[in-house]
This record gives structure tokens, sequence and C-alpha cells, in this order.
């Protein structure tokens, strides 16, 4: 066992040696592959990666692979400009290496501990019915850290958002307690 370290949270115990940290600009090339590798997630162009990491890097998280550098985890959210008590997460991607080990709910654990996230009471975030890791982590998120199980609605359709082209995105609402 090797111990993340994080300026944000006392150590935590998983699999690799990893470094928790808000990414930085020249993070976001490797946001772009590392989301790239994670199938089935929608696969974002390098600007709007380098963008996140440069514009919204307070609200997001990577962890990073201290023994070669790689970029293991990334989440990407933001506060939602009508609502900035709501966090909404975009995207969580964990490279094959660090699946299963928690790195997931560390990142997002993390990034709610932030000083960015203070005040935030609610989280949202959009899964494709078919997405059962992220159904995983959220619903074992709500069922630890939140007042509810979460509420669920039908965001964007397949047929009238995205042409038939995508599956429709389900928002899963959860009440941080």
């Amino acid at each position: 066992m090797i111990t993340t370290h994080s300026d944000l949270e006392a150590d935590t115990t998983i699999d690799l040696q990893i470094l928790l940290r808000h990414p930085q600009s020249t993070d976001g090339y490797h946001v772009n592959r590392l989301i790239d590798r994670c199938k089935p997630l929608d696969t974002n162009s390098t600007y709007c990666n380098l963008l996140q990491c440069l514009h919204f890097a307070d609200t997001c998280m990577l962890a990073e692979d201290q023994e070669d550098n790689s970029l293991l985890g990334f989440i990407s959210a933001y506060r939602k400009p009508a609502e900035p008590n709501t966090l909404f997460v975009w995207q969580v991607a964990i490279d094959k290496r660090a699946r299963g080990e928690g790195l997931a709910r560390t990142l997002l654990t993390n990034l709610l501990a932030s000083d960015a996230c203070a005040g935030v009471t609610h989280l949202e975030t959009t899964i494709t019915a078919d997405n059962a890791a992220s159904w995983g982590l959220f619903e074992s998120f709500a069922r630890s850290q939140a007042t509810d199980s979460g509420a669920r609605h039908l965001l964007f359709d397949q047929q009238r958002h995205f042409n038939g082209d995508s599956s429709s995105e389900i928002l899963f609402r959860i009440t941080l307690g």
C-alpha cells in the first residue's frame, strides 16, 4: 500500500503513490489524453480541457502518479452560475491502472473539501443509463455523504438533444449532509 498526498485532506491509503492537486493550464493536454483512454467518456477538444484546467482549476482535481508523473485521474466540475451552492460534476476519468482503488471517490471527497467548494450544499452530475461505474460512484457517495439518496430526472434526451447520436443523460442531484 502506498499513500496519496494532498494539501486538502489527511493522507488516504490506496494502491499507488498519488499526488492529488488542482490542475494547471499545462495539464490540459494530458487531461485530454486521459479522457480519451476512458471510454465511454466523450472526448472534448484539447482546448476545452486547457480551459477547464485554467478557468475552472479550483473546482477540478487531478491525481498524478508520483513515480512517473503520469495522470491517473481527473474530475472536472464547476459551481453553477445560477445556483452557486451546487457543484456540477462534468466528468470523472480514472486511468485503468488506478480503477477499483477508490481514487474517484478520493478525488471527489478532496474536491468538496477544498476552499473553492465552501458553501456547496448540492452535487449534480449527469450519467447515461448504462454507465455502471458512474452510478456506483455517485450512489455510494450519496449513501455515505448525503442527506438523501439522490433525485433523478432526464436532462438531455437521446433524440431531442443529441439527434440519436448519444445516449440520454440522467441528472443525479444529491443534497450534501
